[in-house]
């Protein structure tokens, strides 16, 4: 099989890989085995000069990484430059942290001597997507390196150039040989690996769908998963926000990545004592996105990642328009263009409030008080994260209680921090990514007790 990064922009087929056999990945795996075996008795030292060198490697090549995301799935040159920079930092943050959150931690028992040790799995495999290139490869792979285990990377068939670009930031930063791999092949082969002895654990970063079958490979050879999955993320608004700050932000996080983020503002949910106001300036700000080529610096909004994926937007519009809702501006498809979008009048039970919805559209619920826009919020399968706007911070602290999601960030867009830990609950995954906790999801959490006879 072949797979083809094609540029959206263009929708030119730039470079073809060839899959490898299965000889091949028996090879690999293997190797990443034995690689293993070695690395897991290396130092937190030694890793983290690897992890700095990684670091630099990133800055240094910047402009040329940032090149392979935006020709590959079309982000705007100015978010992958972003892009590039959180990667580096997640590598520092790690080198810095990594022999803190591992560090064995000692427990008064009855014993002499007991303690908690945290200790490497084995290879682990990570399944990672198309939107964000290399930050959802680095998330996965910088926490689960630094704890000693070996990594091997099945990435979207479409952004091979940017996989063979991490292996290469990896290798050339010193990592051993077959500490990380990536792995050149379809995603219908995922099964059959998740079942080799070699693995010890799986991350995938995906859709549901992809979910439900790497969680279903992964427990039926019983072996630790970690999933983020979809989500359709609440953005509250409240009668005593600052509505002008609120729509600022709620166009960033509607809007980056042409809306092809899991932790995307979904759904803006807005007292109808304010709502008014908030549209007109949510659409005053739509109005200044400048779309156009991604590769410009000036570009807002580039193509969404492929033709189709801009016609599943537009279909999910249309659909919701048929029981309904209003476009006020936007809606209109150009191949895989999809003008930034706000639409009004949406109600459950419409795709736009039911469903995920990655691309640049806005859909605006009305509630009549605070209690309605929460329970809006909880009304749905996905549990990532929600952004709620109100100037009294200790009722919002309070209210973050009554969310079901993994992550509440009050007035402020939902994002992903190397500090905090990341993931959902529902229908958006379980385990979590990054700080403290992200790293001890790959790790044998060890009791030892001792006791002098």
């Amino acid at each position: 099989m072949i797979l083809k990064s094609t540029n959206p922009f263009t929708n030119e087929v730039i470079k073809e890989f060839e899959e490898i056999t299965d000889e091949e990945v028996e090879k690999v795996l293997i190797q990443s085995g034995e690689a293993f075996e070695k690395w897991k008795r290396t130092g937190f030292e030694y890793r983290k000069s690897l992890m700095d060198k990684a670091a630099l490697l990133l800055r240094g090549n910047s402009d040329e990484y940032a090149e392979s995301i935006t020709v590959e799935m079309g982000k705007p040159i100015k978010e992958s430059k972003a892009e590039v920079e959180k990667c580096a930092w997640v590598c520092e943050y790690y080198a810095k942290n990594a022999e803190h959150y591992l560090g064995t931690e000692p427990v008064e028992t009855d014993a002499d001597i007991s303690y908690v040790s945290f200790e490497p799995l084995g290879t682990i495999l990570g399944i990672m997507p198309w939107n964000f290139p290399f930050w959802q490869v680095f998330r996965f792979a910088v926490p689960t390196l630094m704890a000693g285990n070996t990594v091997l990377l099945k990435h979207a068939s479409n952004v091979q150039i940017c996989a063979q670009k991490i292996e290469n930031i990896f290798t050339t930063s010193g990592f051993p040989s077959s500490v990380f791999r990536n792995l050149v092949i379809g995603s219908s082969r995922m099964g059959k690996i998740i079942k080799h002895d070699c693995i010890r654990g799986v991350s995938l970063t995906g859709s549901e769908f992809a979910g439900q079958k790497v969680a279903e490979a992964a427990g039926n050879a019983l072996k630790k998963s970690v999933l983020e999955l979809g989500g359709s993320n609440a953005f509250i608004v409240l009668e005593d926000a600052d509505i002008r700050k609120a729509a600022e932000i709620g166009i960033k996080a509607r809007f980056q990545n042409a809306g092809q983020s899991c932790i995307a503002a979904k759904r803006f949910i807005t007292d109808k004592k304010i709502s008014d106001k908030f549209i007109a300036l949510l659409l005053e700000g739509v109005k200044k996105l400048k779309i156009g080529d991604p590769t410009k610096e000036d570009t807002d909004l580039g193509p969404l990642v492929s033709i189709q994926q801009a016609e599943k937007v537009e279909e999910q519009v249309i659909r919701s328009v048929g029981q309904g809702a209003r476009v006020i501006t936007g809606g209109i498809r150009e191949k895989a263009f999809y003008r930034p979008s706000v639409v009004v009048d949406v109600q459950p039970g419409m795709p736009l409030f039911d469903e995920e919805v990655f691309g640049p559209v806005a859909p605006v619920i009305i509630a009549d008080n605070t209690e309605e826009a929460i329970a809006l919020a909880n009304r749905t399968n996905f549990g990532l994260g929600v952004s709620l706007f109100t100037n009294d911070l200790k009722k919002a602290i309070e209210l973050a209680g009554e969310f079901h999601d993994g992550a509440v960030f009050i007035n402020g867009l939902v994002k992903s921090d190397p500090r905090l830990p990341f993931g959902g609950t529902r229908r958006s995954g379980f385990g979590r990514e990054l700080a403290a906790q992200g790293i001890k999801e790959f790790v044998n959490i060890k009791t030892v007790w001792a006791k002098k006879i």
